[in-house]
Protein backbone atom coordinates (compact mmCIF):
# COMPACT_ATOMS: atom_id res chain seq x y z
CA UNK A 1 0.00 0.00 0.00
CA UNK A 2 1.34 3.68 -1.15
CA UNK A 3 4.53 1.71 -2.07
CA UNK A 4 6.08 1.17 1.01
CA UNK A 5 6.51 -2.81 2.31
CA UNK A 6 6.82 -3.35 6.79
CA UNK A 7 10.26 -2.92 7.06
CA UNK A 8 11.81 -5.09 9.65
CA UNK A 9 12.28 -3.18 12.61
CA UNK A 10 14.93 -4.51 15.01
CA UNK A 11 15.20 -3.43 18.77
CA UNK A 12 17.27 -1.62 20.20
CA UNK A 13 18.51 -4.13 23.09
CA UNK A 14 16.77 -7.03 25.21
CA UNK A 15 15.61 -4.85 27.64
CA UNK A 16 14.14 -2.35 25.39
CA UNK A 17 10.56 -2.08 26.00
CA UNK A 18 9.29 0.54 23.45
CA UNK A 19 6.11 -1.18 21.32
CA UNK A 20 6.79 -0.80 17.56
CA UNK A 21 4.22 0.82 15.86
CA UNK A 22 3.45 -0.50 11.95
CA UNK A 23 0.01 0.58 9.59
CA UNK A 24 1.63 0.01 6.20
CA UNK A 25 -0.43 -3.05 5.88
CA UNK A 26 -3.79 -2.79 3.61
CA UNK A 27 -6.70 -0.66 4.90
CA UNK A 28 -4.04 0.52 7.83
CA UNK A 29 -4.19 4.09 9.36
CA UNK A 30 -1.29 5.65 11.24
CA UNK A 31 0.89 8.77 10.87
CA UNK A 32 3.36 9.08 13.72
CA UNK A 33 3.36 7.93 16.92
CA UNK A 34 5.43 9.86 20.20
CA UNK A 35 6.62 7.95 23.15
CA UNK A 36 5.70 9.97 26.37
CA UNK A 37 7.00 7.74 29.04
CA UNK A 38 7.14 4.09 29.54
CA UNK A 39 4.02 3.12 29.28
CA UNK A 40 2.21 6.23 27.45
CA UNK A 41 2.01 7.28 23.73
CA UNK A 42 0.36 9.64 21.64
CA UNK A 43 -0.63 8.91 18.60
CA UNK A 44 -1.66 11.00 15.29
CA UNK A 45 -3.32 9.54 12.30
CA UNK A 46 -3.26 10.48 8.47
CA UNK A 47 -5.68 12.18 6.95
CA UNK A 48 -7.47 10.55 3.84
CA UNK A 49 -4.69 11.01 0.67
CA UNK A 50 -4.95 14.29 -0.69
CA UNK A 51 -6.90 16.06 1.92
CA UNK A 52 -5.97 17.88 5.12
CA UNK A 53 -9.11 16.31 7.06
CA UNK A 54 -10.90 13.28 7.84
CA UNK A 55 -9.72 11.67 10.63
CA UNK A 56 -11.62 9.24 12.27
CA UNK A 57 -10.66 5.40 11.34
CA UNK A 58 -7.41 3.91 12.82
CA UNK A 59 -6.27 0.65 12.35
CA UNK A 60 -2.89 -0.14 13.38
CA UNK A 61 -0.43 -2.88 14.42
CA UNK A 62 1.62 -2.87 17.76
CA UNK A 63 4.26 -5.66 18.58
CA UNK A 64 7.11 -6.08 21.43
CA UNK A 65 4.10 -6.05 24.23
CA UNK A 66 4.65 -6.08 28.18
CA UNK A 67 1.93 -8.27 29.34
CA UNK A 68 -0.26 -6.92 32.45
CA UNK A 69 0.98 -3.29 32.25
CA UNK A 70 -1.19 -0.46 32.41
CA UNK A 71 -0.61 1.43 28.74
CA UNK A 72 -1.97 4.35 27.93
CA UNK A 73 -2.54 5.27 24.27
CA UNK A 74 -4.30 9.07 23.18
CA UNK A 75 -5.12 9.66 19.32
CA UNK A 76 -5.00 13.66 19.44
CA UNK A 77 -6.21 14.50 15.75
CA UNK A 78 -9.57 13.61 15.46
CA UNK A 79 -11.73 15.36 13.49
CA UNK A 80 -15.01 15.21 14.59
CA UNK A 81 -17.13 17.21 18.18
CA UNK A 82 -18.96 14.38 18.70
CA UNK A 83 -18.67 10.63 19.15
CA UNK A 84 -19.82 7.00 20.16
CA UNK A 85 -17.15 6.89 22.39
CA UNK A 86 -18.37 9.67 24.86
CA UNK A 87 -21.32 7.07 25.31
CA UNK A 88 -19.94 3.86 25.98
CA UNK A 89 -18.05 2.76 22.37
CA UNK A 90 -14.64 0.96 23.15
CA UNK A 91 -11.63 0.90 20.48
CA UNK A 92 -11.25 -3.13 19.50
CA UNK A 93 -7.97 -4.89 20.09
CA UNK A 94 -6.95 -7.85 17.81
CA UNK A 95 -4.38 -10.35 19.72
CA UNK A 96 -2.48 -12.87 17.41
CA UNK A 97 -1.70 -15.05 20.36
CA UNK A 98 -5.02 -15.01 21.99
CA UNK A 99 -6.25 -16.05 18.20
CA UNK A 100 -3.99 -18.77 17.74
CA UNK A 101 -4.29 -20.01 21.91
CA UNK A 102 -7.84 -19.35 22.17
CA UNK A 103 -9.54 -19.04 18.88
CA UNK A 104 -10.71 -15.16 19.97
CA UNK A 105 -10.87 -12.42 17.57
CA UNK A 106 -11.69 -8.95 17.35
CA UNK A 107 -13.11 -7.41 20.71
CA UNK A 108 -13.79 -4.74 22.82
CA UNK A 109 -11.05 -2.99 24.93
CA UNK A 110 -10.02 -0.35 27.21
CA UNK A 111 -10.71 1.37 30.29
CA UNK A 112 -10.96 5.22 31.10
CA UNK A 113 -11.84 6.11 27.88
CA UNK A 114 -12.54 9.65 27.33
CA UNK A 115 -13.36 11.52 24.49
CA UNK A 116 -12.49 15.63 24.55
CA UNK A 117 -11.64 18.95 22.99
CA UNK A 118 -7.69 19.68 22.73
CA UNK A 119 -5.80 22.33 22.61
CA UNK A 120 -4.40 21.58 19.04
CA UNK A 121 -5.74 22.02 15.07
CA UNK A 122 -5.29 22.97 11.77
CA UNK A 123 -6.49 25.48 9.04
CA UNK A 124 -9.05 26.59 11.72
CA UNK A 125 -10.42 23.12 12.26
CA UNK A 126 -10.17 21.90 16.24
CA UNK A 127 -9.00 18.73 17.15
CA UNK A 128 -9.94 15.73 19.20
CA UNK A 129 -8.58 13.05 21.40
CA UNK A 130 -9.75 9.84 22.63
CA UNK A 131 -7.73 8.43 25.56
CA UNK A 132 -7.65 4.95 26.81
CA UNK A 133 -5.76 2.65 29.22
CA UNK A 134 -5.72 -1.14 29.01
CA UNK A 135 -3.56 -4.49 29.55
CA UNK A 136 -2.23 -6.17 26.85
CA UNK A 137 -3.19 -10.03 27.72
CA UNK A 138 0.94 -11.37 26.67
CA UNK A 139 4.26 -10.88 26.19
CA UNK A 140 6.04 -10.26 23.10
CA UNK A 141 2.61 -10.31 21.41
CA UNK A 142 1.84 -8.63 18.34
CA UNK A 143 -1.54 -6.70 18.60
CA UNK A 144 -4.13 -4.93 16.49
CA UNK A 145 -6.51 -1.85 17.50
CA UNK A 146 -8.88 -0.45 15.00
CA UNK A 147 -11.95 2.05 14.97
CA UNK A 148 -14.45 -0.40 13.65
CA UNK A 149 -14.04 -4.36 12.78
CA UNK A 150 -11.76 -4.02 9.22
CA UNK A 151 -12.79 -5.61 6.10
CA UNK A 152 -10.39 -4.84 3.67
CA UNK A 153 -10.86 -5.41 -0.28
CA UNK A 154 -8.43 -8.80 -0.05
CA UNK A 155 -11.67 -9.62 2.38
CA UNK A 156 -14.42 -9.08 -0.52
CA UNK A 157 -12.15 -10.67 -3.03
CA UNK A 158 -11.79 -13.83 -1.00
CA UNK A 159 -15.73 -13.91 -0.36
CA UNK A 160 -16.06 -13.39 -4.21
CA UNK A 161 -13.90 -15.92 -4.77
CA UNK A 162 -15.81 -18.65 -2.85
CA UNK A 163 -18.83 -17.70 -4.53
CA UNK A 164 -17.80 -18.00 -7.93
CA UNK A 165 -16.82 -21.82 -7.20
CA UNK A 166 -19.28 -22.78 -5.30
CA UNK A 167 -22.10 -24.90 -7.96
CA UNK A 168 -24.84 -23.91 -6.60
CA UNK A 169 -24.15 -20.41 -5.80
CA UNK A 170 -22.82 -19.65 -8.61
CA UNK A 171 -25.79 -20.47 -11.12
CA UNK A 172 -27.43 -17.72 -9.33
CA UNK A 173 -24.73 -15.39 -8.88
CA UNK A 174 -22.68 -13.66 -11.41
CA UNK A 175 -19.91 -11.69 -10.74
CA UNK A 176 -19.21 -8.86 -13.58
CA UNK A 177 -16.59 -5.90 -13.19
CA UNK A 178 -18.52 -2.79 -13.15
CA UNK A 179 -15.34 -0.80 -13.88
CA UNK A 180 -11.90 -0.05 -12.55
CA UNK A 181 -10.97 2.70 -10.05
CA UNK A 182 -8.46 5.27 -10.22
CA UNK A 183 -6.02 2.92 -9.20
CA UNK A 184 -7.55 0.38 -11.39
CA UNK A 185 -9.08 -2.18 -8.57
CA UNK A 186 -12.25 -4.20 -9.91
CA UNK A 187 -15.20 -2.41 -8.73
CA UNK A 188 -17.27 -5.54 -8.61
CA UNK A 189 -21.11 -5.70 -9.51
CA UNK A 190 -23.42 -8.80 -8.68
CA UNK A 191 -26.45 -10.10 -10.15
CA UNK A 192 -28.25 -12.29 -8.47
CA UNK A 193 -31.71 -14.00 -9.58
CA UNK A 194 -32.95 -17.96 -9.90
CA UNK A 195 -32.66 -19.01 -13.14
CA UNK A 196 -36.21 -18.54 -15.55
CA UNK A 197 -38.09 -20.13 -17.79
CA UNK A 198 -38.71 -17.89 -21.43
CA UNK A 199 -40.08 -14.18 -20.94
CA UNK A 200 -41.06 -14.36 -16.80
CA UNK A 201 -37.53 -12.39 -16.46
CA UNK A 202 -38.66 -9.20 -17.86
CA UNK A 203 -41.79 -9.02 -14.67
CA UNK A 204 -39.38 -9.49 -12.00
CA UNK A 205 -38.57 -6.02 -10.51
CA UNK A 206 -35.34 -5.24 -9.33
CA UNK A 207 -33.65 -4.61 -6.08
CA UNK A 208 -30.42 -2.24 -6.14
CA UNK A 209 -27.48 -2.20 -3.01
CA UNK A 210 -24.09 -0.75 -2.64
CA UNK A 211 -21.81 -0.07 0.34
CA UNK A 212 -18.87 0.91 1.25
CA UNK A 213 -18.56 4.12 -0.55
CA UNK A 214 -16.80 5.77 2.67
CA UNK A 215 -14.30 3.63 3.06
CA UNK A 216 -14.20 3.86 7.42
CA UNK A 217 -17.32 2.67 7.92
CA UNK A 218 -16.48 -0.93 7.81
CA UNK A 219 -19.83 -2.01 9.21
CA UNK A 220 -21.88 -1.30 5.75
CA UNK A 221 -19.10 -4.08 4.24
CA UNK A 222 -20.43 -6.74 7.07
CA UNK A 223 -24.16 -5.90 6.76
CA UNK A 224 -23.35 -6.45 2.81
CA UNK A 225 -22.23 -9.86 3.86
CA UNK A 226 -24.67 -10.65 6.11
CA UNK A 227 -27.16 -10.05 3.24
CA UNK A 228 -25.43 -12.32 0.92
CA UNK A 229 -25.00 -15.10 2.94
CA UNK A 230 -28.49 -15.05 3.17
CA UNK A 231 -29.84 -14.14 -0.60
CA UNK A 232 -27.31 -16.93 -1.59
CA UNK A 233 -28.77 -19.19 0.91
CA UNK A 234 -30.89 -21.89 0.23
CA UNK A 235 -33.57 -21.20 2.84
CA UNK A 236 -37.28 -20.96 1.36
CA UNK A 237 -37.21 -17.05 1.52
CA UNK A 238 -33.77 -16.61 0.19
CA UNK A 239 -35.52 -18.82 -3.08
CA UNK A 240 -38.16 -16.84 -3.08
CA UNK A 241 -36.93 -13.58 -3.55
CA UNK A 242 -34.53 -14.60 -5.84
CA UNK A 243 -37.76 -16.07 -7.76
CA UNK A 244 -39.07 -12.47 -7.71
CA UNK A 245 -36.67 -10.57 -7.99
CA UNK A 246 -33.11 -9.49 -9.66
CA UNK A 247 -30.74 -7.70 -7.28
CA UNK A 248 -27.48 -5.81 -8.29
CA UNK A 249 -25.38 -5.58 -5.41
CA UNK A 250 -22.29 -3.52 -5.81
CA UNK A 251 -20.37 -4.48 -2.28
CA UNK A 252 -17.37 -1.87 -2.36
CA UNK A 253 -17.82 1.45 -4.30
CA UNK A 254 -14.58 2.74 -3.15
CA UNK A 255 -12.13 0.24 -3.15
CA UNK A 256 -8.80 2.35 -3.42
CA UNK A 257 -10.34 4.26 -0.39
CA UNK A 258 -10.60 1.14 1.98
CA UNK A 259 -7.31 -0.12 0.55
CA UNK A 260 -5.16 2.80 1.74
CA UNK A 261 -6.82 3.25 4.89
CA UNK A 262 -8.75 6.16 4.20
CA UNK A 263 -11.76 7.07 6.09
CA UNK A 264 -14.42 9.20 3.83
CA UNK A 265 -12.85 9.75 0.29
CA UNK A 266 -11.38 8.28 -2.51
CA UNK A 267 -8.51 8.79 -4.42
CA UNK A 268 -9.57 12.18 -6.26
CA UNK A 269 -9.54 13.49 -2.44
CA UNK A 270 -13.44 13.93 -2.68
CA UNK A 271 -16.56 12.31 -0.74
CA UNK A 272 -18.58 9.96 -3.72
CA UNK A 273 -21.04 9.94 -1.84
CA UNK A 274 -21.68 13.73 -3.00
CA UNK A 275 -20.80 12.72 -6.83
CA UNK A 276 -23.97 11.28 -8.15
CA UNK A 277 -25.12 14.04 -10.25
CA UNK A 278 -21.44 14.93 -11.54
CA UNK A 279 -20.34 13.55 -15.41
CA UNK A 280 -16.98 13.15 -14.71
CA UNK A 281 -16.62 9.89 -15.72
CA UNK A 282 -13.18 9.54 -14.95
CA UNK A 283 -12.63 11.02 -12.06
CA UNK A 284 -15.37 9.30 -10.11
CA UNK A 285 -15.66 5.98 -12.08
CA UNK A 286 -17.64 3.84 -9.66
CA UNK A 287 -20.27 6.65 -9.23
CA UNK A 288 -20.35 7.03 -12.75
CA UNK A 289 -21.08 3.51 -13.83
CA UNK A 290 -23.37 2.53 -10.70
CA UNK A 291 -25.71 5.47 -12.19
CA UNK A 292 -25.57 4.42 -15.65
CA UNK A 293 -26.02 0.63 -14.99
CA UNK A 294 -29.48 1.82 -12.49
CA UNK A 295 -30.57 3.48 -15.47
CA UNK A 296 -30.41 0.41 -18.08
CA UNK A 297 -31.91 -1.42 -15.71
CA UNK A 298 -34.57 1.03 -15.12
CA UNK A 299 -35.20 0.88 -18.68
CA UNK A 300 -35.77 -2.96 -18.52
CA UNK A 301 -37.66 -3.64 -15.53
CA UNK A 302 -39.10 -1.78 -12.37
CA UNK A 303 -36.57 -0.68 -9.35
CA UNK A 304 -38.28 -1.74 -6.14
CA UNK A 305 -35.86 -0.23 -3.83
CA UNK A 306 -32.22 1.40 -3.75
CA UNK A 307 -30.57 0.89 -0.75
CA UNK A 308 -27.07 2.50 0.08
CA UNK A 309 -25.66 1.37 3.43
CA UNK A 310 -23.47 2.98 5.80
CA UNK A 311 -21.52 3.18 8.92
CA UNK A 312 -23.46 6.19 11.54
CA UNK A 313 -20.16 7.26 14.04
CA UNK A 314 -22.60 9.39 16.01
CA UNK A 315 -25.77 7.90 16.50
CA UNK A 316 -26.91 4.92 17.88
CA UNK A 317 -29.47 2.14 15.96
CA UNK A 318 -29.85 1.01 12.74
CA UNK A 319 -32.02 3.66 10.69
CA UNK A 320 -32.72 4.46 7.13
CA UNK A 321 -32.65 7.84 5.76
CA UNK A 322 -35.12 8.41 3.12
CA UNK A 323 -36.60 10.42 0.75
CA UNK A 324 -40.21 12.50 1.13
CA UNK A 325 -42.03 15.39 -1.04
CA UNK A 326 -44.00 17.47 1.12
CA UNK A 327 -47.28 16.44 -1.09
CA UNK A 328 -46.69 12.63 -0.46
CA UNK A 329 -48.30 10.55 -3.46
CA UNK A 330 -51.44 9.03 -1.67
CA UNK A 331 -50.91 5.47 -2.98
CA UNK A 332 -49.41 3.52 0.08
CA UNK A 333 -46.79 1.87 -2.10
CA UNK A 334 -45.07 4.85 -2.91
CA UNK A 335 -44.91 6.13 0.33
CA UNK A 336 -41.05 5.74 1.46
CA UNK A 337 -41.98 5.03 4.92
CA UNK A 338 -43.73 1.77 4.28
CA UNK A 339 -40.73 0.01 4.14
CA UNK A 340 -38.71 1.09 7.14
CA UNK A 341 -41.99 0.68 9.22
CA UNK A 342 -41.99 -2.94 7.98
CA UNK A 343 -38.29 -3.41 8.90
CA UNK A 344 -38.90 -2.25 12.47
CA UNK A 345 -42.20 -4.40 13.24
CA UNK A 346 -40.25 -6.93 11.80
CA UNK A 347 -36.82 -7.29 14.32
CA UNK A 348 -37.64 -3.77 16.58
CA UNK A 349 -34.54 -5.07 18.68
CA UNK A 350 -32.38 -4.30 15.68
CA UNK A 351 -34.27 -0.96 13.75
CA UNK A 352 -35.01 2.15 15.00
CA UNK A 353 -37.88 3.58 13.28
CA UNK A 354 -38.43 6.85 15.30
CA UNK A 355 -34.49 7.52 14.14
CA UNK A 356 -34.97 7.63 10.33
CA UNK A 357 -35.29 10.94 9.02
CA UNK A 358 -37.26 11.41 5.41
CA UNK A 359 -36.35 15.40 4.62
CA UNK A 360 -34.12 15.98 1.24
CA UNK A 361 -31.41 18.35 2.44
CA UNK A 362 -30.00 20.60 0.05
CA UNK A 363 -26.31 19.62 1.20
CA UNK A 364 -27.28 15.87 0.64
CA UNK A 365 -28.18 16.25 -3.02
CA UNK A 366 -25.36 14.68 -4.93
CA UNK A 367 -25.93 11.55 -2.24
CA UNK A 368 -26.95 8.20 -3.98
CA UNK A 369 -29.99 8.37 -2.29
CA UNK A 370 -31.74 11.51 -3.23
CA UNK A 371 -30.24 11.26 -7.20
CA UNK A 372 -31.64 8.03 -7.23
CA UNK A 373 -35.34 9.34 -5.82
CA UNK A 374 -34.88 11.91 -8.41
CA UNK A 375 -34.62 9.54 -10.90
CA UNK A 376 -37.50 7.93 -9.62
CA UNK A 377 -37.04 5.24 -7.36
CA UNK A 378 -39.75 5.97 -4.60
CA UNK A 379 -38.48 3.75 -1.63
CA UNK A 380 -34.49 5.13 -2.40
CA UNK A 381 -32.75 4.97 1.31
CA UNK A 382 -29.26 5.25 2.74
CA UNK A 383 -29.54 2.40 5.62
CA UNK A 384 -26.87 3.68 8.48
CA UNK A 385 -25.89 0.93 11.14
CA UNK A 386 -24.11 2.07 14.56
Amino acid sequence: VRGLSPSKQILHENGDNTLIFEARFESGNLQKVVKVNEFEYQLTLRTDLYTSKYTQWYYFQVSNTQAGMPYRFTIVNFSKANSLYKRGMRPLLYSEADAKKHNVGWRRTGNEIKYYRNSAGRGGRQYFSLTWTFQFPHNRDTCYFAHCYPYTYSNLQDYLVSISKDPVKSKFCKIHVLCHSLARNIVYVLTITNPHEGDKDTKRKAVILTARVHPGETNSSWIMKGFLDYILGNSGNAQMLRDNFVFKVIPMLNPDGVIVGNHRCSLAGQDLNRKYKSNLKEFYPSIWYTRNMIKRVMEERDIILYCDLHGHNRKKNVFVYGCERKQQAKAPTLHPRVFPLLLSKICPDKFSFPDCRFKVQKSKEGTGRVVMWKMGISNSYTLEAS
